[in-house]
């Protein structure tokens, strides 16, 4: 294809998915909240949205849908000038940070037990309803198509709820213990999940993908055995990615973490593309393209790390070398490897836009 050539979002991450020859790479990207803030003092006229013009975002999400027990519930217990701690919809007691982003403190967490879950939290789900706004979908699906953006619903999946709701120690400790008690948690979860999606559907609207949430890895491995996870949690991701293609949608997973030891677990699935490929959790693009890019979308990887200095040769280092190695597969996104944090100023954000558009053409 002709560098010249416009393609719209939309046409050119089909492009992307199927390999076929496009114009440029696809973008987007993430950033924090207090980014956003600190570019605004030093001069960007807007929000999140005015940056992904600029960058020449691609994407348009649709929805964010997290199931809960208790959807209605958010009682806040204590506060202070600092933090503020909550009840969430799942039992969760968490303490947040006011005013600014930031991991939040796992206080306790309600659904401690087997019984609590069967007597408690599992009928609640079941009894939950719709825990997505379908009309709003709809509103943004037509301003993504409008955009001529690669549209996207968006949504949680069970690893990340298992421990969201049970906390990390009794989610760790049953998924050895008492499998199938997590089996159960993850089927229910994910039905829960693919209700509302399907509401989603119900509008009428046709998105290209489904792009679900989940982080199952630490920095140098997975939080689970890839045996542990086949067994658990593989079956609901592939119905999952069963769904999306089913609705002819590509299939995104997110995951932090060092992912390397399932990968062959994710394309059995039928998982289209990976983000974000976090570069300090040994996740590289230059290594795993030549051995899965037939298979798998490579989306993200460019380190933020490297952006945190602000120093711009150190970040067109980083951007010259994975660019060059995802040209040769036509399945490559750019995106950040996370967030982009407020340590990077607009002054050099505005500078890795203009080398994302210098070296990211076909």
């Amino acid at each position: 294809m002709n560098t010249t050539t416009k393609l719209t979002g939309q046409e050119r991450v089909n492009r992307c998915f199927a390999r076929q020859d496009h114009d440029r790479f696809p973008r987007h990207e993430s950033f924090w909240g207090e980014t956003i803030q600190r570019w605004q003092n030093e001069g960007l006229l807007g929000e999140e949205e005015e940056v992904l013009k600029l960058l020449g975002g691609d994407f348009q999400s649709l929805s964010w849908i997290w199931p809960e027990a208790f959807p209605e519930q958010k009682i806040l217990v204590e506060q202070n000038h600092e933090t503020r701690v909550v009840r969430d919809g799942n039992g969760k007691l968490v303490r947040y940070w006011r005013g600014k982003s930031g991991t939040p403190e796992h206080l306790g967490f309600d659904c401690d037990s087997r019984d609590k879950w069967e007597k408690i939290y599992k009928p609640a789900l079941l009894n939950s309803g719709l825990q997505v706004y379908p009309d709003l979908v709809r509103r943004n699906y037509i301003r993504g198509r409008n955009l001529g953006r690669w549209c996207f619903l968006t949504s949680v999946e069970i690893f990340e709820e298992t421990r969201s709701l049970l906390g990390d120690v009794t989610a760790l400790m049953s998924m050895a213990e008492d499998p199938d008690w997590m089996r159960d948690i993850s089927i229910t979860f994910t039905n829960a999940v693919l209700r509302n999606l399907d509401a989603c559907m119900a509008t009428g609207i046709q998105p290209d993908g489904l792009f679900i949430y989940g982080d199952m890895a630490f920095n140098h491995s997975t939080i689970c055995s890839p045996q542990m996870y086949k067994e658990l949690f593989w079956p609901d991701h592939k119905r999952m990615a069963d769904w999306a293609h089913a609705h002819g949608m590509k299939f995104i997973y997110h995951t932090d973490g060092d992912v390397n030891g399932v990968l062959d677990h994710y394309i059995e699935a039928g998982f289209d593309a990976l983000q974000p490929l976090e570069s300090k959790a040994n996740m590289d693009v230059r290594k795993l393209m030549p051995k899965y890019a037939k298979e798998l979308a490579f989306f993200g990887n460019i380190d933020v790390m490297k952006m945190i200095p602000n120093d711009l040769d150190l970040i067109e280092e980083e951007i010259v070398s994975k660019f060059t190695a995802a040209k040769s597969t036509r399945g490559y996104i750019y995106h950040s490897d996370h967030s982009v944090p407020p340590q990077v100023s607009w002054k050099t954000y505005q500078a890795i836009i203009e080398l994302i558009k210098k070296h990211g053409n076909y």
